[in-house]
Order: C-alpha cells, then sequence, then structure tokens
C-alpha cells in the first residue's frame, strides 16, 4: 500500500473537459499522473463511487466550499479520484458545480486505484472493485500525508482535516 514519501503511481487517469483550451480538447482527455503532478501541491481525494450518498452529499462538496481555503494555504490543485469512466466523472463534478475547483478525474480500470493497493471489494454490492476512501497531500508527485478511512467511515478524508496539514 502506497505510505507517506512514496511517488504517486504512473498511470493515466482520464478527466472529461467541457471547454475546449489549455491544450485540452474536448471529452475525455488523458492525464499522465507523474507530468501532472510534477512541481505541485496537490490535494487529492479518492471515494467509492460517482453519484453514491456520502460522495455526494459530503466529500466532494466539502473540497469545493474549501476550495479558496486551499488554494491560499498552496494548494496548487484538487484532484477527486473515483473507479468511474470520464464521463461519469464528468456529469457529477456539473451536478456537484465542481468545475473549475475540483479535477474529476476518472480510474475507469481502476489502474491508480490498484497501484495505491487502496481498492475496496463491493462485488457483495454490486459494485465490483472500487476505491476507498482516503484523502493525501501529494508534494511535487511525492505523498506527504495520508488518510485511509476505516470501513464505512467518513471521519479523516474530509477537506477540512486536509486542510489543517496543509497548513500543519
Amino acid at each position: 500500500m502506497i505510505k507517506v514519501g512514496d511517488t504517486l503511481p504512473a498511470v493515466t487517469l482520464t478527466e472529461f473537459v467541457e471547454v475546449e483550451g489549455n491544450g485540452c480538447s474536448i471529452g475525455p482527455n488523458p492525464v499522465d499522473v507523474a507530468k501532472a503532478s510534477d512541481g505541485k501541491t496537490i490535494a487529492l481525494f479518492a471515494l467509492p463511487g460517482a453519484f453514491t450518498p456520502t460522495c455526494s452529499a459530503k466529500h466532494v462538496p466539502g473540497y469545493v466550499a474549501q476550495y479558496d481555503a486551499l488554494k491560499a494555504a498552496g494548494v496548487d490543485e484538487i484532484w477527486c479520484v473515483s473507479v468511474n469512466d470520464a464521463f461519469v466523472m464528468g456529469a457529477w463534478g456539473r451536478e456537484l458545480k465542481s468545475t473549475g475547483k475540483v479535477r474529476m478525474m476518472g480510474d475507469g480500470s481502476a489502474d491508480f486505484t490498484k497501484a495505491t493497493g487502496l481498492t475496496l471489494d463491493l462485488t457483495a454490492r454490486g459494485m465490483g472493485l472500487r476505491s476507498n476512501r482516503y484523502s493525501m497531500l501529494v508534494k511535487d508527485g511525492k505523498v506527504a500525508s495520508l488518510n485511509i478511512e476505516g470501513p464505512g467511515k467518513f471521519e479523516v478524508s474530509d477537506a477540512d482535516t486536509l486542510l489543517a496539514q496543509v497548513k500543519g
């Protein structure tokens, strides 16, 4: 399992972009994790699935609400990672009004999730292999802090906890 001091996995996530610009075409775009995190401070959080109750009501909205505070504390970007495709992540981001604040990253084949070792098997619930709920502060591609939730919990991966770690 990934730990503090480790480098993020060298995989590709996908992001749905609705407005062409900054070298991104409209539609799903590949995001090379190593290149995208190089030289940046990133507040990254992952969750079991788009449009699921806790994720939609608390997890993403908390990061949207703390966007200004995280930026003021030195965070360059906020990433939300989920084992969903870029189309689903894009639609979910639209619904939650996260565009321009939280980059909604699809990990459709769970490559990133498997590489971090933070998988969650929800096969018994009909959801297959998903990501555990966690947050991490990433500096120049390396994990600076890591907050992994216990089963069914939402206590340490929230925006307030990560903001306190950024400031600390």
